[in-house]
């Protein structure tokens, strides 16, 4: 499969800027993948194609203010520093990106907060631009992460044009987050309102759960023209017996099995036995789903619509088909359906 197959022309007007009012009002494709038929909806309708003991899986991580600014040493300079990864508790080690990186060098000190009560010095160069950090703080464990709270912000992407608004704080985020270690929400689960939950629950549709905290490998570009050369980055993640039991009676009776975005299908689809079912697990994954692929667990998937030669826009492809796909794009942006984090959702069955 080959990158500039995934190639397209996405109008930066349908980069989605702001969230829907009403989080389950944003707008649905519905893609039937055996009819090949495409409807148009509001994302509530997504009621009307579950039934009772079917099951939605979710990923429930939770993002956390991973963006600082701090000021270099001595020159006073103003640092963006993204915290990427825990590496170390006791020690406070941190895998970060800087911007801009060319200013930063080993041994350099970054201060945060206006009475400086946080410092950070540098103390690995990892890549071009990425940095590890040790935080010098005077105080718990529990206390350091209060104050990264207080000085966080919350990470939109680059291409959301605008300074950070309250409301991003809570819509930045799915109502079910609870595990918090996440860079970058879980996009297709922010459609979900607590009423819709409530809703699909008196149905009868059950609601499991697994934990990937995103990173941002999903999001680096892809650089070859031959995908198996691509590696993605490792990402924690937790399948639960609760979840695997949910999953595996609803593929023994052939129920409908939804994977509500790709991090929940890479989650699924690393812990696969032998006979196609859910095992619990946890550890990492490095797991990249692209055309074609045969997928053992979910039969149904949910999409935010994806930016050209991305991989999450890969995965999507590998489930719902390569041209199907291709077609559902160029009918949402001749439709001017919103795209990318902030934006509309797409249904797979």
């Amino acid at each position: 499969m080959k990158l500039s197959k995934f190639i397209y022309d996405l109008p930066s007007e349908l980069y989605a800027q702001h969230p829907q009012l009403n989080r389950d009002e944003s707008r649905l494709m519905v893609l039937n993948r055996a009819k090949q038929t495409i409807e148009h909806k509001q994302f509530k309708d997504l009621i009307n194609y579950f039934d009772e003991s079917d099951v939605m899986i979710f990923n429930n991580t939770k993002v956390f203010p991973a963006r600082l600014f701090g000021n270099k040493e001595k020159t006073g300079a103003r640092i963006e520093v993204f915290l990427l990864r825990e590496l170390n508790k006791e020690t406070k080690l941190w895998d970060v990106l800087v911007d801009p990186a060319r200013k930063i060098r080993i041994g350099n000190k970054l201060f945060f907060g206006e009475d400086e009560s946080l410092v950070a010095e540098v103390i690995d160069n990892t890549t071009s631009r990425g940095r590890t950090l040790r935080f010098l703080f005077d105080g718990s464990y529990d206390e350091f992460r209060v104050k990264l709270g207080e000085l966080g912000e919350t990470p939109l992407p680059k291409y959301i044009d605008r300074l950070v608004e309250p409301e991003d704080k809570e819509r930045f985020q799915t109502v079910y987050a609870k595990h918090e270690g996440a860079v970058f929400p879980p996009t297709a689960g922010m459609h979900f309102s607590k009423h819709l939950l409530k809703r699909l629950e008196i149905k009868g549709v059950d609601l499991a759960k697994v934990t990937l905290h995103v990173g941002l490998g999903s999001f680096n570009s892809v650089d070859v023209e031959d995908l198996r050369k691509h590696k993605l980055d490792s990402e924690k993640i937790f399948i639960s017996d609760k979840t695997s039991i949910l999953v595996n009676n609803a593929i023994n009776s052939k129920r409908r099995v939804c994977a509500v975005g790709t991090t929940v299908m890479r989650s699924i689809e690393s812990s696969v036995t032998t006979d196609r079912k859910l095992k619990s697990f946890e550890g990492w994954t490095n797991k990249f789903i692209f055309p074609p692929y045969d997928f053992s667990i979910a039969n149904c998937m949910i999409s935010n619509f994806h930016p050209p030669k991305s991989t999450l826009m890969m995965s999507v492809a590998a489930f719902a088909g390569l041209e199907f796909l291709q077609k559902a794009y160029k009918i949402a942006i001749k439709e001017e359906y919103k795209f990318l984090a902030y934006g509309d959702a797409m249904l797979v069955i």
